[in-house]
């Protein structure tokens, strides 16, 4: 059941609900808990500062500043509230062009609203400023001008969606999903929350970045929204070895992708203190951010979708758009100005996105620190594209050169042998049984195993995921079988290497085992 207009009162906690009035008690209770974000700022005391946070909020669409909050969302309040409400009008018509706000008092607490404005960009004291995630920041009048598409038009992730109905996509499945995502507290109202939070305009509409994120399919709304993912032997698009699309909403696309290329790469299982940790031949966390990037900077009215291309010696992470208005390729690492603002926010707010601002500088910090090459980034007009290098396999093996016993080097060389070669056959299946898993199994079963050793061999402790994910797409692809195949279910039921497992194996070990 959707949470339609009827049915959870479209209206509920807005301004218009008090007869005119603006924010009241419970509004201003909601906004707390919701915590500071991209339309709501807290401030202890005073208007130092002021001017630059209405302007920011001006500049964006439009948000709540609450006098007499803590950072810690403690109403502490504030004294004297005709003189600071005058103080506050003051300050925002002293802005070029002058800014329209309500000031009202809230009990203790004077909240500053500041609607969505028609006559960007606004400035203060001669300088302009933005929101980004939680934070305002000073922009120049250029970066200002270019930042928007023109000046009077909202961003376009702001914009109504006309396709998104509240009625039929705003399922009870969809909200506690992105209600525990974007850590809004239980008992509030889905309407409520999604004004307070801005993904509603003041016309009741879904916003773009609010359908993105809400999405059951994404391209119901923006039909070039997905991402495509792509598998290729070797080092040109000549052959595709597998080809994947994501078109959830935005936040579980970022874990779909990143996972579609983990179950692609080479993993390298290495144990410390009798536990076994894995380590993906590129930083799991550099490429995360990379995704993210892709997906919050586009721009989503390009007939183009983002594009993930896994080749022999690279990873390529491509964007449609270029880069925002008032950014050059020089600024990259060096500042961040969001295409997609409201989105971006949310992101930030969810989770997704840890460090406003320094997206580039810390994937490349990322690399470094992991002992890869940095990314390389191309930009044009209409693609950014960010391209890992996969590093070079070593000849040597790390354990052997340290005197460890040959026969396990042996062992290891061939299973990363064995990995490389079924890596790209693997994800046709199911990306759990990536080349390395599917290479231990079959290493492991050249004598006939029950399967509660393959499990244990896998590290796996619950049973249905390991036959789900695992074992049952090992015997559909035909490596492994079954020992008394008329008796599935047998208690003395074994599983071993089929006869095109073991032609792998003497390919790859030169036909001795």
């Amino acid at each position: 059941m959707g949470f339609g207009v009827q049915q959870q009162g479209l209206r509920s906690g807005h301004p218009d609900d008090q007869g005119g009035g603006g924010v009241n008690k419970q509004m201003l209770s909601n906004l707390i808990a919701l915590g500071e974000g991209f339309t709501t700022e807290f401030k202890r005391s005073g208007t130092s500062g002021i001017g630059r946070e209405i302007c920011a909020f001006a500049n964006a669409t439009g948000g709540v500043l609450m006098i007499g909050v803590s950072d810690h969302g403690e109403v502490v309040g504030v004294g004297n509230h005709n003189r600071l409400k005058s103080e506050v009008q003051a300050t925002a018509r002293s802005a070029e062009p002058p800014i329209g706000v309500q000031v009202e008092s809230v009990g203790e607490v004077m909240c500053v609203t500041v609607p969505a404005q028609q006559s960007k960009p606004y400035s203060f004291g001669g300088k302009f400023f933005i929101r980004e995630g939680a934070s305002t920041q000073q922009m120049s009048r250029d970066e200002i001008r270019e930042f928007f598409y023109k000046e009077g038009l909202i961003h376009f992730d702001e914009t109504p969606c006309d396709k998104f109905s509240l009625e039929s996509d705003l399922g009870e499945d969809v909200w506690a999903l992105f209600r525990r995502r974007a850590k809004i507290p239980a008992d509030m109202e889905p309407l409520t929350a999604l004004r307070n939070l801005h993904l509603i305009g003041e016309d009741g509409r879904m916003t773009h970045a609010g359908a993105w994120l809400l999405a059951r399919d994404i391209q119901k709304f923006n039909i070039s929204a997905d991402v495509a993912c792509a598998l290729f032997m070797g080092t040109d698009k000549v052959r595709i070895l597998d080809r994947r699309g994501f078109n959830r909403d935005v936040y579980s696309m970022i874990d779909e992708v990143v996972a579609w290329i983990l179950s692609k790469i080479n993993v390298e299982y290495i144990i410390k203190h009798v536990k076994r940790e894995e380590r993906p031949e590129l930083p799991e966390e550099a490429l995360r951010e990379t995704v993210v990037n892709a997906l919050a900077h586009r721009d989503y009215r390009s007939t183009a979708n983002v594009q993930v291309y896994l080749f022999k010696d690279r990873i390529e992470i491509v964007s449609p758009g270029g880069l925002p208005a008032g950014m050059t390729e020089a600024d990259l690492g060096i500042k961040s100005v969001p295409r997609n603002p409201l989105l971006f926010g949310m992101l930030h707010r969810m989770d997704a996105v840890e460090h406003i601002g320094s997206g580039i500088r810390r994937i490349r910090e990322l690399c470094r620190d992991y002992g890869v090459a940095e990314p390389e980034i191309k930009v044009s007009d209409s693609w950014v594209t960010t391209t890992f290098r996969r590093p070079t396999e070593q000849v040597e093996d790390e354990e052997t050169a340290h005197g460890e016993d040959d026969d396990k080097a042996k062992f290891d060389n061939m299973l990363r042998a064995l990995s490389r070669e079924l890596n790209s056959l693997t994800g046709q299946v199911t990306g759990q049984v990536t080349g390395q898993v599917a290479g231990q199994v079959l290493l492991f079963c050249r004598e006939a195993r029950a399967s509660r050793e393959i499990q244990d061999l896998l590290e796996l402790k619950h049973r249905e995921t390991f036959l789900k994910n695992y074992l049952r797409p090992l015997l559909k692809m035909g490596w492994i079988e079954m020992t008394i195949p008329d008796k599935p279910t047998s208690s003395k039921q074994k599983y071993r290497i089929t006869a095109e497992g073991k032609a792998l194996l003497d390919r790859i070990n030169g036909g001795q085992e």
